[in-house]
């Protein structure tokens, strides 16, 4: 399947940038983890898990010097990358893939190195890596989903949720469809944005608009997390952490727990676990982090 993105070198370096799957494991405290700056310095983790999605790497849209700083500032015993992390939807149609997406990849393997466990959950815009379950690349395990049990004994199912998309599922080339209008959204975004940092003005999203304001964009939204919530209950979970839609989001739904971790395109957010075991999202943008501005391409 990644034949008919590019030519071989380009494959091999999306090859290197792909962990391993395998299906509904419990995922516990590893030791001896620990991850690093890039000058070489061993630092202790600051969080136990980290879990982050939609990183859209290969689009121009993906904030990866941004997630850099983030990773950076924010060393884990565990990473959990929840799905849509390499975009084969848009490869597909053209290469990209500047020098700050292949350093994303550089930092995850260097993470995994230095004795992060790394854990990958593959999505619908990566879904080519689902073909290689149960294999490690460069020490990022590849699974079909996971169970994560947090410091204070709550059971987490961890999925990307496409799965649960009814679009994705049963009306695929609406989903393309959809993935276009939304690149041009960016686009637009990209411009306007642009034009608003030179006025001083902070960082707005023309799609996160779109969405609260179209009432059918909310429904599926409300939906999507209720069809997630119910499922985490009928496996006896606590709760769960998923991707998909990119809004970042934790809230109660009936006693379960709804962790939505959000995106690097848009939202710059991450769900972190801290040493108690209590989880948080962090808002990576709002913290004064620099949003990257470029031209449509």
């Amino acid at each position: 399947m990644l034949k008919s993105w590019a030519p071989a070198a380009q494959r091999q370096l999306v090859r290197d940038a792909l962990p391993p799957l395998t299906g509904g494991r419990d995922v516990r405290p590893a030791t001896n983890a620990g991850a690093g700056d890039d000058d070489g310095e061993r630092n202790p983790p600051l969080l136990r898990s980290v879990f982050i999605s939609d990183i859209h790497l290969g689009t121009p849209g993906c904030q990866a010097k941004a997630l850099l700083g983030f990773l950076k500032a924010h060393p884990c015993e565990r990473l959990y990358l929840v799905g849509d992390i390499i975009d084969g939807w848009q490869l597909r149609r053209r290469w990209y893939w500047p020098q700050s997406h292949n350093d994303v990849v550089q930092k995850i393997l260097r993470a995994a190195r230095k004795g992060c466990r790394v854990i990958f959950v593959p999505g619908n815009h990566d879904e080519f890596a689902r073909h290689f379950v149960g294999h490690h690349f460069g020490g990022v395990e590849v699974v079909e989903e996971a169970i994560h049990v947090t410091a204070d004994g709550r059971r987490l199912w961890v999925t990307h949720g496409d799965l649960y998309d009814g679009v994705v599922q049963y009306a695929r080339w609406l989903a393309y469809l959809g993935d276009s209008l939304y690149e041009l959204a960016l686009r637009l975004n990209r411009h306007l944005n642009s034009w608003r940092a030179m006025l001083g003005l902070p960082y707005w999203s023309l799609s996160q608009y779109l969405k609260h304001r179209v009432k059918s964009a909310v429904s599926f939204i409300t939906r999507f997390e209720e069809a997630l919530a119910h499922e985490a209950r009928r496996r006896g979970m606590d709760g769960v952490v998923c991707g998909h839609i990119h809004r970042p989001q934790m809230r109660d739904i009936d006693g379960i727990l709804y962790c939505n971790d959000g995106d690097w395109v848009e939202s710059l957010s991450a769900l972190v676990e801290h040493a108690d075991g209590r989880l948080e999202i962090v808002h990576w943008a709002a913290r004064g982090e620099a949003v990257e501005m470029r031209a449509a391409a």
